[in-house]
């Protein structure tokens, strides 16, 4: 390739121009050197002893690398499987844990758990997730009540605290000792182990009063939940002991206690247990106990789960930031449509489509933050309409938004063919701090021009005293000029003239390889039309009539060489 020279756009008079910024050399590759040759030395006197080499670090094997990646690798997924296996291991769905687990990026599994809570939260309109935090506070009293050598939330009497809050009542018998049995058990006097009871008057997806006991059996604290309510009888093992009202008339014996069929070790006696008791519902009950509780807000799990993404009307969308100070940023969202995949409306010669843009930014937690909407026409006639049918429309909003993470999700309609189609994504609004270096998105763009003095900030595609309109696709013909638009911050000034010194470097490669197209192309900051300290504009035009088409990628490198910071920024781009 021959030379690459910008057409520069000049920030003091708006005049385009041919400049000598850059000019690319043509590839060659590169001279090799020989090693000078060692000469012999004759000097009789003895040489010093040299010094002492520092040790140099082994480089690492392949197998090394791949262990430290494997190990990097573990303990990035520590927290995630924490949450899985810990925090939420009694609440989380089959299908929900299955789902998780199919999650490839931090990203994914960050939505998956804002979605997680979403689905629990029972005011979701607010800012407070009332579920979340009772469920951290559980987690906590469990581990503080309930743990016996092992955690509290890993403990029965833990997990059912977690899942199902407090019980309405308790019968606690933390020493054991005497126990007079109810009827349904047999009756009759023993000795037991520590138990307790927990009695919920109704459990949602399981049923009313419902009593779950809980066996120490071991008498080290650790307390179980058991089926059978015989369990706790210390006596059960010891002949003769314990016996029930009917052992102890001869009606039955305690050895026919071990003959039962439906799980349990209970006497015997002349009434049939009572519904409860059953074989059935004690293993329905215990099973539904063991499942994780259902979600309560039905219409809202609906919502989340079911959420239709209609693409019948293609759009592209991307966000660009402009730093204004340290704490606002204007946010460029631009949208584009295909002309071909509108439906127009004829009248009177006209052709017009409309679409209706509804736009709405939330905070991760899905507080609301701001939102705009917003009717787009196209207007063409209607003997034209299928020359520019290949064109493309792209609309503008600037938004005002704190540095943080957001979220935006936009809906649109045709209002002549009635097609839809809604998209996310997130905002990452950077921030620029007052001491260090920093850059805006790099922009490339299909025409940058400069703004009347009475237009300065107005309209769309407007960025202080310019309009910058981005290629949405990034695709430039070889007889189209490409536009490079950003802002630096912050520069440290010199002293004595009080310029800022630094450099601008461009390097352009083949797109995913190393090979570079050309010399890098530097510009020496003091020497840049309109530069201060705080703020730097820089916008060029390169022509492409060099490139041969395909793939490419622009690397920028901005150096403060006061202070050496660097900043960095790449965009891709083809050329066709």
């Amino acid at each position: 390739m021959r030379s690459l020279p910008f057409l520069a756009l000049c920030t003091a008079c708006g005049l385009v121009g041919v400049t000598a910024l850059i000019t690319a050399a043509q590839s060659q590759p590169p001279a090799q050197t020989q090693p000078p040759a060692q000469s012999q030395s004759t000097d009789p006197t003895p040489t010093p002893p040299a010094k002492k080499r520092e040790t140099v670090a082994k480089p690492m094997t392949e197998k090394e690398k791949k262990k430290q990646e494997a190990r990097l690798k573990k303990e990035l997924e520590t927290p995630w499987k924490k949450w899985l296996n810990e925090e939420v291991v009694y609440i989380i769905s089959d299908e929900e844990r299955k789902s998780f687990k199919t999650l490839a990026t931090d990203e994914e599994r960050e939505q998956f758990v804002e979605g997680f809570w979403l689905r629990r939260d029972p005011t979701p309109d607010t800012e407070e997730n009332e579920f979340r935090e009772e469920h951290y506070r559980r987690i906590a009293y469990a581990n503080d009540r309930f743990a016996s050598g092992i955690p509290g939330w890993k403990t029965d009497r833990g997990r059912i605290y977690i899942e199902y809050g407090p019980p309405d009542e308790i019968e606690s018998h933390p020493s054991g000792g005497t126990y007079e049995r109810p009827y349904e058990e047999g009756g009759g006097t023993t000795s037991t182990y520590p138990f307790e009871q927990w009695r919920y008057r109704y459990i949602e997806g399981i049923g009313s009063n419902i009593i779950i006991e809980f066996v120490d059996t071991t008498m080290s604290g650790e307390y179980h939940m058991t089926m059978d309510p015989s369990e706790k009888d210390a006596l059960l093992y010891v002949p003769g002991a314990g016996l029930t009202m009917m052992e102890q008339m001869g009606m039955s014996c305690k050895a026919c206690r071990f003959t039962r069929t439906d799980g349990t070790h209970l006497g015997t006696g002349s009434m049939p247990l009572p519904d409860s008791m059953s074989e059935f519902n004690r293993l329905e009950t215990f099973a539904k106990l063991s499942a994780p509780p259902v979600t309560k807000y039905k219409d809202l799990e609906a919502a989340v789960n079911s959420t239709i993404k209609y693409n019948l009307l293609p759009m592209n969308l991307r966000a660009d930031y402009i730093p204004v100070t340290g704490s606002a940023v204007l946010v460029n969202i631009t949208i584009q449509f295909a002309v071909k995949d509108l439906n127009f409306k004829q009248k009177e010669g006209v052709s017009t489509a409309t679409v209706n843009l509804y736009g709405r930014v939330t905070t991760m937690a899905r507080r609301p933050t701001t939102w705009f909407e917003e009717a787009v026409q196209v207007d063409e006639p209607t003997e034209m309409l299928q020359k520019v049918m290949d064109n493309q429309r792209i609309y503008q909003k600037t938004l005002n938004l704190k540095p943080g993470r957001y979220r935006l999700s936009i809906a649109a309609k045709d209002l002549v063919g009635g097609n839809q189609t809604t998209r996310e994504m997130a905002l990452d609004v950077p921030r620029i701090e007052d001491d260090t270096l920093g850059m805006s998105s790099l922009i490339l763009a299909d025409s940058i021009e400069r703004l009347p003095t009475n237009s300065i900030g107005l309209g769309q595609f407007s960025i202080g005293a310019s309009k910058v309109r981005p290629k949405m696709d990034s695709n430039f013909k070889r007889e189209q000029p490409l536009g490079i638009y950003f802002q630096v911050y912050n520069f440290q000034t010199d002293d004595q003239n009080r310029k800022p010194q630094g450099t601008i470097q461009y390097e352009f490669y083949k797109a995913g390889t190393n090979e570079r197209i050309g010399d890098p192309i530097v510009e020496d900051v003091a020497e840049t039309a309109g530069t201060s300290a705080s703020q730097l504009t820089v916008q060029h035009y390169l022509p492409l009539k060099d490139f041969a088409p395909g793939a490419y990628t622009l690397k920028i490198k901005i150096v403060d060489t006061r202070r050496n910071q660097t900043v960095n920024q790449t965009a891709n781009f083809t050329v066709s």
